[in-house]
C-alpha cells in the first residue's frame, strides 16, 4: 500500500509539472524568440538604451535621440516629395555625417552638429511638417535605422549637396584633401538642368570691386585662360592676369557653385552656373533621378560613394558613448 501511495504521489507531481514546464519552453519549442527586459547600456539616457547626439539649436545645445534627429534633418535638407529611395539615401548619409562630427570629426566642442546647413546640416522640426510627409520621411530613417557608410572600417565623410548639373566633383578640388571615396562621377540630373542653371549679372565696376581688382582694357579680353577640375568645375582663372581658383571665385563672387563660366563685355558680365553646392559626395536631385530610374537608396549610395561599405553592424552606442 505504501508503495502504491508514493506512486501515486509521483504521478500526480509529474501529472502538473510536466505540462507547466512545456508551457514555459514552448517560446523556444516553436522558435519564437521571447526578448529580455530593456536595459539602459553605459553612456546613454535613452529609453532602453537608444543612441543620443548632442545637437547646437541657435544659443542652446540640446540632446536628442539620433533617429528622432534624423528625421528633422531629412525634412530640412531634402524635399519630402521626393521617392522614398532617394530619401533613405539621404537619412544614410546624415546619419554617418552625425555620428562622425560626434566621433572623429567634430566641429563644436559643445555640440556635435548644429542646424546651419552652411556649416553642418540643415534641421526642421517635425512638429512642424504635415503628416503624411512625417510619415513618409519618418518611414524612410526607421528602414535605415543603424545603416551608416564606412571605408576601410572607418566612418567616411559623408557630404552631400543639392545638384551637380551632371557631374560631382572631386573632394580635392574643392578642399585640397583628396579621398578615394569623393572622386567625380556622372550624375544623371538632364531633367533638373532648367533649376540647374543660375545666372549672375553685374557691372564692370561690380565684378572688379568683387575681385579687389582694377581692371583696365576691354571687358571681353579680362578672362585669359581657364582650367578645369575633373568634375568640370573652373579649377583656375586667369582675369586681368591674376589667377584665381575656381572656389575663391564662387565665394567673392556669391555663384551657386564652381561650374561656371564668365561673359564679359561692355554692358556687363554675366556669370552662368551649373549645379547648386560644392558637388561632392552625393547630389540630392541626382538621387531622386536614379530612384525614379528605379535604383535602390544602396545603389545611389555605391554610386556617389565609390568603394564604401553599408555597414549595419557598427556599434553606434558605443561610438556615442
Amino acid at each position: 500500500m505504501k508503495q502504491k501511495g508514493r506512486e501515486l504521489a509521483l504521478a500526480l507531481v509529474f501529472g502538473l509539472l510536466l505540462p507547466m514546464l512545456m508551457v514555459h519552453g514552448a517560446g523556444n519549442l516553436a522558435g519564437v524568440y521571447v526578448p529580455p527586459a530593456p536595459t539602459d547600456p553605459p553612456g546613454t539616457t535613452g529609453p532602453a538604451g537608444a543612441p543620443e547626439v548632442r545637437v547646437r539649436m541657435e544659443e542652446e545645445t540640446v540632446t536628442m535621440d539620433l533617429e528622432e534627429y534624423l528625421v528633422g534633418v531629412v525634412l530640412g535638407e531634402m524635399p519630402a516629395s521626393f521617392e522614398p529611395e532617394a530619401l533613405k539615401a539621404q537619412a544614410v548619409v546624415a546619419r554617418t555625417y552625425t555620428l562622425r562630427r560626434h566621433t572623429t570629426a567634430p566641429k563644436h566642442p559643445e555640440g556635435g552638429v548644429c542646424t546651419d546647413p552652411a556649416c553642418c546640416q540643415a534641421w526642421r522640426d517635425p512638429a512642424e511638417c504635415d503628416s503624411e510627409n512625417l510619415e513618409k520621411v519618418r518611414r524612410a530613417v526607421l528602414d535605415t535605422a543603424g545603416l551608416v557608410l564606412t571605408y576601410e572600417g572607418a566612418l567616411i565623410e559623408a557630404t552631400y549637396f543639392a545638384s551637380s548639373g551632371g557631374r560631382t566633383e572631386d573632394a580635392v578640388a574643392v578642399w585640397g584633401s583628396d579621398l578615394p571615396y569623393l572622386q567625380a562621377v556622372d550624375s544623371p540630373e538632364e531633367a533638373y538642368a532648367d533649376r540647374d542653371m543660375a545666372t549672375v549679372t553685374m557691372t564692370a565696376a561690380e565684378f572688379s570691386d568683387a575681385l579687389g581688382l582694377t581692371l583696365s582694357g576691354s571687358p571681353g579680353s579680362w578672362v585669359r585662360s581657364v582650367t578645369y577640375t575633373n568634375g568640370g568645375g573652373v579649377e583656375t582663372m586667369d582675369i586681368g592676369g591674376h589667377v584665381f581658383r575656381g572656389t575663391e571665385l564662387r565665394s567673392l563672387l556669391g555663384l551657386r557653385s564652381t561650374a561656371f563660366v564668365i561673359s564679359a563685355s561692355a554692358d556687363g558680365v554675366t556669370v552662368t552656373t551649373r549645379g547648386h553646392g560644392h558637388r561632392v559626395g552625393m547630389s540630392q536631385y541626382g538621387a531622386q533621378a536614379m530612384a525614379l530610374d528605379g535604383s535602390t537608396f544602396d545603389e545611389i549610395l555605391a554610386h556617389y560613394y565609390r568603394g564604401t561599405i553599408l555597414e549595419e553592424s557598427i556599434d553606434i552606442v558605443g561610438l556615442l558613448g
